[in-house]
């Protein structure tokens, strides 16, 4: 069973019951930045917000039904008052906690519904090879990023592209996107940049990162870029697990060298993941 059907399969089963990032976690057996990170890339949606979703869903369901005590409606969603419990509901369903109540129906009120899982389409990888790297110094184009991907990355890579090969102090011809500061709602920072000797000061609105030296489980992505969701989300859903790996909450990196070929999208590229040694 996969990351993320063993994490709606405990939501589910513990909706009226105390649930937090850590706890499902646990139960599924990574860690909650791999969870948080396996839910957006298969579901769309992060972690936190399904949550939130499923239980005041929930709540909505039993306000319709004539449930006579809201403060209690909200204690079972999580949910410490009545005025932040309210807040949330208006905010996800445009209508207050009482409002839908004297409805008694759920008529035009936009429910989440659970996630069925299908079995995941097998995504072809090899096992993945260790690599023990140095530290690095990244300088690149940064922009953040929603926990469903962001559509603009290929935009922001041709931003970055007329740099590449003339920013100073370059390391090599190899091109990195690097995804790091994650939250727990699965957004993140996405760089397109190079490996450098030494910050340099052009251009000016570029970011730079320094990353640790670092353990990687890497692996091969062969097909065209435009697939790159698919190995991402194989990656996160299992082969790291199955690998025997613990994923680490630290940057992980695309690596695209001189046979990536940035006009067709071919030649394939690695991913690194950052694995605890």
């Amino acid at each position: 069973m996969s990351v993320t059907a063993k994490a709606i399969w405990y939501i589910e089963s513990h909706l009226d019951s105390e649930l937090t990032l850590e706890s499902i976690a646990e139960a599924c057996g990574v860690s909650r930045f791999h969870l948080s990170r396996a839910f957006a890339a298969t579901t769309g949606v992060s972690l936190a917000g399904y949550m939130r979703g499923r239980r005041l869903s929930e709540a909505a369901r039993a306000l319709a039904q004539g449930a006579p005590d809201i403060l209690a409606v909200a204690l079972d969603a999580g949910y410490g008052s009545h005025e932040a419990f309210t807040r949330a509901f208006r905010q996800r369903f445009g209508l207050t906690p009482d409002q839908l109540r004297a409805q008694a129906h759920l008529d035009h009120v936009s429910l989440q519904e659970p996630i069925t899982m299908q079995p995941p389409a097998a995504t072809p990888l090899t096992p993945p090879r260790v690599v023990n790297s140095d530290a690095l110094l990244i300088f690149g184009l940064a922009e953040r990023c929603p926990s469903a991907g962001n559509a603009g990355i290929a935009a922001q890579w041709n931003r970055f592209l007329p740099h590449f090969g003339h920013i100073q102090g370059q390391i090599g011809h190899i091109a990195y996107g690097v995804i790091y500061n994650s939250d727990d709602s699965g957004n993140h920072d996405y760089m397109c940049g190079v490996a450098v000797s030494e910050f340099p000061a052009y251009p000016p609105e570029f970011t730079r990162l320094r990353i640790p030296a670092q353990t990687y489980a890497v692996f091969e992505h062969r097909d065209h870029i435009s697939a790159i969701a698919s190995t991402w989300k194989a990656i996160w859903e299992h082969r790291i697990t199955s690998a025997g790996f613990q994923a680490l909450d630290a940057p992980a990196l695309e690596r695209y060298d001189e046979r990536f070929d940035g006009r067709t999208g071919l030649g394939g590229l690695e991913i690194w993941i950052p694995v605890k040694s």
